[in-house]
């Protein structure tokens, strides 16, 4: 997996983008999307105060965090490519980036929010248990662990992950299995919202996509947590 995205690291950009292509939408919409339910999730969970230490895990050549960075007081990354990371760091200079194995070279309880964005399709499953117990245990206790994934259910999801060349090898998670492995990893209070119902942010239709955040029908979620 590693080589994997160390070969695709100076092109991640304009894969993603082709695989996207036929919505008609630039890869910023949904990158934003996923700050507006990223947002939305932190003021549910902390209130008007950003969240002081946040940990992005598999965060790749960071293309998110130049739209997430305001929303915490200090962001850190970490991933396994070195050339993504190396990308990443001419992006966000202010960003910590750390390169990460099986376990993260993190402290027990060293951020308030860890989260990891469509990762966890690419991590083998027999991996999974491993992976959202490290979530939380560089969680601090009362934090907040957030998982976005991919909505298996969607079908422009299953089209956009079949014409992207690095989703070859994606095992999708329906929200039921990542509420499952957060349990297992001993987190509580789960949540999960759905999001990119409908291709519009603001308006009418992106409240009515905001109403329908609790049917499984939106191209991807957000599962948060309680560490």
């Amino acid at each position: 997996m590693t080589s994997t995205f160390d070969n695709h690291a100076a092109r991640y950009s304009d894969e993603v983008q082709s695989s996207i292509s036929f919505s008609g939408l630039r890869h910023d919409f949904f990158l934003q999307a996923k700050v507006d339910v990223l947002a939305r999730t932190l003021r549910r969970n902390f209130g008007a105060a950003p969240p002081g230490t946040a940990l992005d895990i598999g965060c790749g050549v960071g293309l998110l965090h130049p739209y997430i960075e305001p929303l915490f007081g200090k962001l850190t990354g970490a991933d396994i490519s070195a050339a993504s990371i190396e990308q990443a760091q001419r992006l966000s200079p202010s960003v910590a980036y750390s390169m990460m194995g099986e376990s993260l070279p993190y402290d027990d309880g060293a951020f308030d929010v860890t989260l990891t964005v469509c990762v966890l399709h690419h991590v083998p499953p027999e991996r999974w248990d491993s992976f959202t117990r490290e979530m939380r245990r560089v969680t601090r206790p009362g934090g907040l662990v957030c998982v976005i994934e991919h909505n298996p259910f969607n079908p422009l999801t299953q089209l956009a992950i079949s014409r992207c060349s690095f989703d070859a090898d994606a095992v999708l998670l329906r929200a039921s299995k990542t509420r499952e492995l957060l349990r297992k990893a001993g987190a509580k209070k789960i949540t999960t919202e759905f999001f990119l119902t409908l291709p519009a942010r603001g308006g009418f239709f992106g409240r009515l996509g905001r109403l329908a955040g609790r049917l499984p029908i939106g191209a991807q979620y957000l599962t948060a947590a309680r560490a």
